[in-house]
Parts: C-alpha cells; sequence; structure tokens
C-alpha cells in the first residue's frame, strides 16, 4: 500500500498580458501551468506538479532537491500530494 507524501513546493503566479495567469516552479522543473484565475492556475499547477513527481518515482528518475529533502529516508514512495505556496506576481 502506497503512502502519501506531503511535501511543498514554491510556485510562482503571473498574469499574462493577453489574459489569464501562467505557474512556474523553480522547486519542480518542467512546471507549467496556465489557467483563467489564479485559482484554477492554481489547481493545475498542483496537478502538475503531482504528475512530474510520480513520473520520478515511476521512471527511478532523481526527485527534485527540495522533494528529497521532503522524502529523507523514504525515498521509495510511490504517490505524491503536495500543498504548495505561490506568490502572485503584481
Amino acid at each position: 500500500m502506497s503512502e502519501i507524501l506531503r511535501t511543498c513546493a514554491t510556485i510562482q503566479i503571473e498574469p499574462l498580458e493577453e489574459g489569464g495567469y501562467l505557474a512556474t516552479s523553480e522547486d519542480l522543473q518542467g512546471l507549467i501551468a496556465q489557467g483563467r484565475t489564479v485559482a484554477e492556475t492554481m489547481e493545475i499547477a498542483q496537478d502538475v506538479a503531482r504528475k512530474l513527481i510520480e513520473s520520478c518515482l515511476e521512471h527511478g528518475d532523481p526527485l527534485p532537491p527540495k522533494v528529497t529533502a521532503a522524502l529523507g529516508h523514504k525515498q521509495r514512495k510511490t504517490s505524491a500530494k503536495i500543498p504548495v505556496g505561490i506568490s502572485v506576481g503584481a
């Protein structure tokens, strides 16, 4: 039975000139999400973050350093649920 991983990744959200918002993360390379509202963008970003970590675990790829630090010695878990902090650009 898999255990749910709880960790944090910082996600930056910025408004786009053409409308909507863009989310990226320095903690999880490859995380890019776009939505119509901040809430929608955050929801999509959380899903992308979870899928990026699950992919690393499934393929045996190295986990991002912030995730590895949160795992400590428990690096063989198979699923992740990630609450993330956000910075909303002005």
